[in-house]
């Protein structure tokens, strides 16, 4: 199922934009402290690194990512995630715009 709307976040108003404009997201925070990023990555092929295990959920569109570690692309679409493990990367690449929530564990 597609997150449609999260009531009764803080959000923070400064965009975080990375990679020349290709990503740009807005953190939230959840009532109970849980924080989220929401944002769209426009097509291009991007590396991210993580901090922090991460579950990608796609809301709009649709990426093909790869692990670190791994040679394979995998796609996900609207109502799909994937999970990426802490202190690694992975490989994102979009060739229509993609909707996320990144949820932090």
């Amino acid at each position: 199922m597609t997150t449609q709307k999260i009531d009764g976040v803080s959000v923070k108003t400064q965009a975080n934009v990375y990679f020349d404009g290709k990503c740009v997201s807005h953190g939230l925070t959840l009532p109970d402290g849980t924080k989220l990023s929401v944002g769209v990555v426009l097509p291009a092929t991007l590396t991210f690194g993580t901090g922090a295990p991460e579950i990608m959920e796609c809301v709009g569109g649709y990426c093909e990512y790869k692990l670190e570690g791994s040679n394979e692309w995998v796609r996900s679409s609207a109502g799909e995630s994937f999970s990426v493990p802490g202190n690694s990367k992975f490989e994102i690449r979009v060739t229509e715009p993609y909707h996320y929530i990144c949820h932090y564990a």
